[in-house]
């Protein structure tokens, strides 16, 4: 899958993740729509989320509106995101909010097309979509 021109703001989940970057969104011919649309092409990870539920129920769209930010949840995800992709969902959501949301998701777009041949790197692997290569 290609880069496109510009990330939709439904691919900003309420934990801070981009969906865009996610590998079930790259390297599916049926990828998954973004945390803030519907289940359908979610892995079973993401339909049960406990952040995604929490931030419904609590009438945000982000969980960094939340006066609880962060929170336990968010703490352990960052942890593993930290210690797996060397990402922070924390940041992400602190860019957010200092940046807006269309700039966050420019400098995205910048950090995660494939100078090779524009496809996705996937935060998860730092492999692209269409080339395969290694980005990072």
């Amino acid at each position: 899958m290609k880069m496109p021109e510009k990330i939709e703001d439904a691919m900003f989940a309420h934990c801070g993740m981009n969906c865009m970057v996610c590998y079930k969104h790259c390297y599916h011919k049926k990828p998954c729509a973004g945390c803030l649309n519907s289940d359908l092409g979610k892995p079973e990870h993401c339909r049960k989320c406990k952040i995604k539920d929490c931030a419904k129920t609590g009438g945000f769209s982000y969980c960094f509106e939340c006066s609880s930010y962060p929170c336990r949840q968010i703490k352990a995800l960052e942890k593993s995101y930290n210690i797996r992709y060397h990402a922070s969902l924390i940041e992400n959501s602190s860019t957010v909010r200092e940046l807006g949301l269309l700039e966050f998701l420019e400098k995205q777009r910048e950090k995660y097309t494939c100078p090779n041949c524009g496809g996705i790197i996937s935060i998860h692997d730092g492999e692209c979509s269409e080339c395969h290569r290694k980005c990072f």
